[in-house]
């Protein structure tokens, strides 16, 4: 598939690796930085998603999203692993499950925008109950971005459960990010605690970008 995704905030929180490490599938492995696990909430806006040869799906293919993530690695070959993935079409969460394995949720998504900060809101509705409302501010842009803003959003693949205890993974590709300095305004969030984690603690890393044009392959077994 080709997609945008854009307008996206990185708020992120140390964990124990072995508390995430209890919630991935057997033959995946927990990749840390600094010696912790990293867990991110990422809203965002999915916009003109299209299949090879075929022009952007109107309504279907454009959509606010925030996902609950953290990073993994399977034969030395990192990932993303979603915990969950929240957006407001009810078709694209469907079928998104049914052909990428992938936890996508329903229910109802706002994501505004301007120069000065992102806001987005969301309240699940199926199939469970949760919800977020997240507002950052944006500072300047990071022209030498650090290795810890390089490890959570440099990631070129995605992994996901398969048939029975398989797990799949699909390559993704798109141009190097352009990172900007961001601060974490306002926060009530359960999308962490529904996904089975302990809600975060300490300072969250936030980070702001325009976004990026994606490129996903084909799930295959990893």
């Amino acid at each position: 598939m080709r997609q945008q995704w854009q307008e996206l905030a990185y708020v992120h929180w140390r964990y124990d690796p072995a508390v995430v490490q209890a919630l991935l599938p057997v033959g995946l492995e927990v990749d840390t930085f600094d010696g912790d696990a990293w867990v991110g909430l990422i809203p965002f806006s999915m916009r003109n998603i299209s299949f090879p040869g075929t022009p952007a799906i109107p309504y279907f293919g454009s959509f606010p999203e925030v996902n609950v993530r953290t990073y993994v690695k399977k034969d030395g070959i990192p990932g993303v692993w979603f915990f969950s993935l929240d957006v407001n079409r009810f078709i694209p969460a469907l079928v998104a499950r049914a052909s990428y394995f992938l936890p996508y949720c329903w229910g109802s998504a706002s994501h505004v925008v301007n120069s000065e900060s992102l806001e987005t809101a969301v309240k699940r509705r199926w199939p469970s109950s949760a919800s977020t409302h997240i507002k950052i501010s944006i500072g300047d842009r990071i022209e030498t971005p650090d290795e810890l803003s390089v490890f959570l959003s440099a990631r070129w693949g995605l992994y996901s459960k398969g048939f029975g205890s398989k797990i799949r993974y699909a390559p993704v590709d798109h141009e190097t990010w352009i990172l900007h300095s961001a601060t974490l305004e306002y926060l009530n969030d359960t999308l962490v605690t529904a996904s089975g984690l302990p809600a975060p603690i300490g300072p969250a890393h936030v980070l702001y970008s325009p976004g990026v044009s994606v490129r996903i392959g084909l799930p295959h077994s990893a």
